[in-house]
């Protein structure tokens, strides 16, 4: 199974943002990173923004808003349009730029908290703010950023927004359990994604220094001849669980983020990731 339009975006979830590692990403053909407003103690814009300077412009960015700073150091999670929008304004003044992608940040954060009628209508007032967004010129598109949207499937049964995210940032890979996979795929229907709207993030499930990492063989993945390290099998893997065609991945190490590069035109066997997706059914 090969496809060309996959993608590597660098994550900026656990490191900052690196002048070196820009420069590499660049060379690499990466030009895309993804953040987030409350990243790095709600600091990641600015500090993107000093530490990449002039090569900024060379890069797509995708940010996230819904977190918000707390009582007692804590953070809270919102899904009020007059919050969202101070924090998409100020991630536009601490870019210097406009952001390519504006993700509301885990609305299930939220949802999970409220009934399927009350929150049918907090996502509908979010997304309404966020296309607006949009059409006043604070970011040039908007979707939806969730680690477990198991929630906005119950929501979006009982009512779907009047407007709708063009872009789905989801988790994908073979730490994600088959419920969340499926939530995942049901979302992006109805949303009506299309393929290049579909993106994953945290294709290890935290990083690759886990165990599991170092004794797995992914070797019946993969189709005949092809050859790669158990991490680059699994970041390959990544985009079939589910579909995606863009992958988001923290790194701060060069040469890892040059092997991902290359494990992303490795060739996966269809019939394997099927057989894979049936038996994590079967264990639900």
């Amino acid at each position: 199974m090969r496809r060309t339009d996959r993608g590597v975006v660098l994550g900026l979830y656990r490191h900052d943002p690196d002048r070196h590692l820009l420069e590499h990403a660049l060379k690499l053909g990466i030009c895309g990173v993804d953040t987030a407003y409350n990243y790095r103690g709600f600091t990641s814009h600015r500090m993107l923004a000093q530490s990449a300077g002039d090569l900024l412009a060379e890069f797509t960015v995708s940010t996230k808003v819904g977190f918000f700073p707390g009582p007692d150091g804590h953070t809270v999670h919102s899904l009020e349009p007059e919050r969202l929008r101070v924090a998409v304004e100020q991630s536009s003044e601490d870019l210097g730029r406009t952001p390519d992608v504006v993700f509301l940040h885990n609305p299930e954060r939220t949802l999970a908290h409220l009934s399927t009628g009350e929150g049918a209508d907090r996502l509908a007032g979010a997304c309404a703010y966020l296309a607006e967004a949009v059409s006043t010129g604070f970011c040039a598109a908007w979707g939806i950023s969730s680690w477990d949207p198991r929630p906005l499937v119950n929501v979006l049964a009982a009512s779907k927004p009047d407007r709708l995210p063009t872009v789905l940032l989801v988790r994908a890979g073979l730490t994600v359990p088959d419920s969340v996979l499926a939530a995942a795929e049901e979302i992006g229907e109805a949303f009506g994604i299309t393929a290049s709207g579909r993106w994953g993030m945290s294709p290890f499930g935290g990083g690759t220094a886990e165990t599991v990492w170092r004794t797995t063989n992914l070797s019946a993945f993969l189709t005949r001849q092809q050859r790669c390290s158990t991490p680059q099998a699994a970041f390959r893997l990544a985009f079939e669980l589910p579909s995606v065609t863009r992958i988001a991945v923290g790194t701060g190490d060069t040469a890892h983020l040059t092997e991902l590069v290359a494990a992303a035109d490795v060739d996966v066997a269809a019939d394997a990731i099927s057989q894979y997706r049936e038996l994590i059914r079967a264990d639900t």
